[in-house]
């Protein structure tokens, strides 16, 4: 039988403990095998080495939501074996599970790369700690980020996920919207919250919410911080501006994960508004520790239409694109006569273009 002791500092005995001890008791009779004995500011585990480290893992939370809220309840308690328990279920699912799956859905479903590029995200990410991943809709971006996220927090890798995105439609026209600001942003926020409800059951995911273990909120919010033992996502960042996306890359700190996803066919900023994902492209592209995946028709893994939609649009671009570089050409080779008939008459008012 193996003995750890954990020292309570600057911790309120009643506050942590609870009234006769009934958060420790509580605790202790979750693991029958073991004795958990409270004397003083210090707390004695006893038992096999597996048990101590589990138990050792979850006074670590109940520690640190006390000093971020103050007080541990027997529902703290509660929550935090829950989580324990299903982080257990999940590690011996992936010791038995194969070597590409990211991470087990909230229905124990299997979520992982479907696509040569998608599998080339989860390798980036694995190999450097900023990843920009550009790709059309459909691709997976966002889906196959949060997948990575959530697998880096039940891995204990970071310690919360921040996820974000710019809100393209900020000012007056946000603010006809009813309701405050986390009712006004989170229509914006949907897809996000339909990927962590696909991976993480439902309890679950209000309590990491809850206690700031998940936040999700606009770009705006994450000025002035620094995002450190974080898991950071920033969702359709081709409508940022590029001061935007300045401050939000030079928010990472030094424990950080950071993943940049955008579209570059759907960009909603004014016509005169540069994208600042695409300057970050042009000034990023050769520093070193900074990985890129561009995705493509192929990878779009929702309704086959979808496919064929991203391929038609994508056609039509280049035809544009194509006639806009022609008409220059055009023009030069047409008699200087007709040339100077037609900037002649395009410059006449209507009335007197008919006299003529």
């Amino acid at each position: 039988m193996v003995e750890k002791i954990i020292t309570l500092e600057n911790v309120s005995l009643i506050d942590f403990l609870g009234p006769d001890n009934q958060n420790i008791r509580q605790l202790a009779a979750a693991f029958p095998g073991s004795k958990i004995i409270s004397r003083g500011n210090e707390i004695k585990i006893q038992g096999q080495t597996p048990v101590i480290a589990r138990i050792n893992e979850i006074l670590s939370s109940l520690i640190e939501h006390y000093h971020q809220f103050g007080q541990i309840t027997d529902k703290t308690v509660n929550q935090y074996l829950s989580a324990a328990d299903d982080e257990q279920e999940e590690r011996s699912m992936a010791l038995t599970s194969p070597a590409d799956v990211i991470v087990f859905g909230a229905k124990g479903g299997v979520i992982k790369a479907k696509t040569p590029n998608q599998q080339k995200l989860v390798d980036a990410v694995m190999k450097n700690d900023l990843v920009f991943a550009l790709g059309p809709a459909g691709t997976g971006k966002t889906y196959i980020s949060v997948a990575l996220a959530v697998r880096a927090l039940k891995n204990k890798e970071v310690k919360k996920i921040i996820i974000s995105r710019p809100v393209v439609e900020a000012g007056e026209s946000l603010g006809f919207l009813p309701g405050d600001m986390k009712e006004k942003v989170d229509p914006y926020l949907r897809p996000i919250y339909d990927a962590l409800e696909d991976m993480i059951p439902a309890e679950k995911l209000k309590f990491y919410q809850e206690n700031k273990i998940i936040e999700i909120a606009p770009l705006a919010y994450m000025r002035g911080r620094t995002l450190n033992n974080a898991f950071v996502l920033l969702d359709e960042a081709q409508n940022t501006t590029p001061s935007q996306l300045k401050m939000f890359l030079t928010r990472m700190g030094p424990s950080a994960k950071v993943m940049v996803n955008g579209d570059r066919s759907q960009i909603d900023l004014p016509t005169k508004q540069k994208s600042g994902l695409m300057q970050a492209l042009d000034i990023l592209k050769d520093v070193r520790g900074i990985g890129f995946v561009e995705m493509t028709a192929d990878d779009v893994v929702r309704h086959r239409l979808v496919k064929e939609i991203v391929i038609a649009y994508d056609r039509f671009d280049v035809n544009q694109q194509r006639e806009q570089a022609d008409r220059p050409v055009r023009m030069a080779r047409q008699h200087p006569d007709q040339r100077r008939d037609d900037d002649d008459s395009a410059g006449l008012p209507v009335n007197q273009e008919q006299q003529l």
